[in-house]
């Protein structure tokens, strides 16, 4: 019986690639596309594909919230993240919000192929340089309230406009900057947001 898989990705060129590709294989059926988070949602609900190839970035919803919000809701099929960003991070949050699957988009095509078959078994499949860093490299120092901060801060916004948005006291923003700064080793704010969107924290 074939494999049925729905693709999110909101770049249209790349969803046609994934689409063509994966219908090569006498054992896949393209079901369903998407082209942001909460069509993705909406997708996942209607047609109840086997494996759900979600990209990391689009708008709404990014992949990792999809599945996160898939599992949550019941969803009796498997996700696969498939992203260009090699952070371990993302890979670490992909995981804990339920996907089977981590993989680069610069991995051979056969390898997305076994990797859908294997999780559509029921195995998990991860991206074993990845799998490696993230090991390496450890969880997140940050807590969920200045891992907040910090990502607010990524946008720019003043202090006043980070405390309004999160209904915080400019003072305990100060704060929480300021410890995750240190925790980060950074000089100051943009740096701290750097590295923790490098590593996929934020």
């Amino acid at each position: 019986m074939a494999v049925r898989i729905m693709i999110a990705e909101d770049q249209t060129m790349v969803r046609q690639a994934l689409v063509a590709l994966l219908e090569l294989e006498p054992d896949f059926q393209v079901i369903a596309q998407a082209a942001d988070g909460d069509e993705a949602l909406a997708m996942a609900g209607k047609y109840r594909p086997d494996v759900a190839l979600l990209d990391i970035e689009m708008p709404g919803p990014n992949g990792i919230e999809v599945a996160g919000q898939l599992v949550r809701s019941g969803f009796d099929g498997k996700v696969i993240i498939v992203t260009t960003f090699d952070r371990p991070g993302y890979l670490r949050a992909a995981m804990t919000a339920g996907a089977s699957g981590f993989l680069l988009k610069d991995a051979p095509a056969a390898d997305l192929a076994a990797a859908i078959r294997r999780v559509a078994a029921g195995e998990q499949v991860v991206d074993p340089s990845l799998a490696a860093a993230a090991l390496a490299q450890g969880e997140s120092p940050l807590t969920d309230r200045e891992t907040d901060v910090l990502a607010a801060a990524a946008n720019h916004d003043a202090v006043a406009g980070i405390a309004a948005r999160l209904s915080l006291s400019p003072g305990t923003v100060r704060n929480h900057l300021s410890a995750a700064i240190q925790k980060l080793g950074a000089r100051n704010r943009a740096e701290a947001v750097q590295i923790a969107q490098r590593k996929g924290w934020l």
